[in-house]
């Protein structure tokens, strides 16, 4: 397997009124990208020249194709997915926004499912604007779940240089955590990230610190019962069956001394207890969907209404994600 093989990655749009078409043109006017992979977006024509326009960005353009067979190498693309004209509201939640982000989705997911092309990169979306009859999840990683996973689970995985962190819980009410958690939700879950950690990751041996839900790990169950009763014996469970899980570890000690780096990763038992010092310690990072037989990245940021069209969102978590896609298809083509 040669790491010259030029992956097509798809990106979709996200939400046309945030910061999305900004951060992706940002990330592909870096030559180097177009060295690595051939990058096709799905979006809207006239919503990429207006952004362009409205950032003042004059050396860079998209090739407009119909379908994937079209790309060339030498110059980002882009899949028109909708021919009527779209009215731009920047820095503003509308419906037509999450209609046309859920149309880009559906778009690069079926190109997946029949490998046009090899991988996908999403920018971020509305979780309330793009809700439907048909788009009920809570997040664009439930979405794939769905689509592609069958009876596969998937984990939300945030990754930076310097720190990975699973989550047993994602985009859940804080009220509704602890009633989530149970033995075998974390046992499922450290399964796959420690499967994740080997094939698309290449660590040959992992490591991973499991988090407690209670402050001070439940102080021997005077402050809860879920480490004594569901987190530990999970644990025991997991390094039974040969994956190096220890824990639990108070969240504010374990980051605040620095402990997180002698691991391969972390598992957290809800979204806001990985990723506040995910955001703090790792720099442009990339959210990552694990366990999944397709590749999924996306930059990890939201929207960013009050700076779309400013010019100033940085680009760089984005290209991250495709430089991430990247290397994991070619760790999973080097772990087969």
């Amino acid at each position: 397997m040669a790491d010259n093989k030029l992956y097509k990655i798809g990106i979709t749009h996200g939400d046309i009124n945030g910061i999305g078409y900004e951060v992706i043109i940002k990330a592909l006017i870096d030559n180097k990208i177009m060295e690595l992979c051939t990058p096709i977006v799905y979006g809207l024509s006239k919503a990429a020249s207006y952004h362009r326009k409205t950032l003042d960005i004059q050396d860079f353009s998209f090739q407009f194709i119909k379908s994937t067979d079209q790309a060339s190498p030498k110059r980002p693309s882009l899949i028109n997915i909708f021919d009527e004209e779209v009215k731009i509201e920047l820095g503003t939640s509308s419906k037509l926004a999450g209609q046309m982000a859920e149309r880009a989705l559906y778009a690069a997911g079926r190109d997946l499912k029949n490998k046009s092309i090899d991988a996908i990169v999403t920018a971020p979306v509305n979780k309330d604007n793009i809700q439907s009859d048909k788009f009920t999840f809570p997040g664009q990683t439930e979405f794939f779940e769905h689509y592609f996973g069958g009876k596969n689970k998937a984990l939300m995985l945030m990754v930076a240089e310097n720190l990975r962190v699973g989550f047993v819980t994602n985009h859940l009410p804080i009220q509704q955590v602890a009633g989530a958690l149970n033995k075998e939700l974390i046992g499922q879950k450290l399964t796959i990230l420690n499967q994740s950690l080997k094939q698309d990751f290449g660590v040959s041996n992992p490591t991973i610190a499991v988090l407690a839900l209670n402050p001070h790990a439940g102080d021997n169950g005077l402050l809860g019962t879920e480490e004594k009763e569901i987190i530990a014996p999970a644990i025991e469970l997991a390094f039974q069956n040969h994956i190096n899980a220890f824990g639990p570890f108070p969240a504010d000690g374990f980051f605040g001394s620095g402990s997180y780096r002698k691991f391969d990763a972390v598992l957290a038992m809800y979204h806001d207890q990985g990723m506040l010092p995910f955001k703090i310690l790792g720099t442009e990072g990339v959210n990552y969907t694990a366990g999944l037989p397709i590749v999924r990245t996306s930059p990890a940021h939201g929207t960013a209404y009050d700076i779309a069209g400013k010019n100033v969102a940085n680009g760089q978590s984005m290209r991250n994600a495709i430089y991430l896609a990247i290397d994991i298809l070619r760790n999973r083509e080097r772990y087969q």
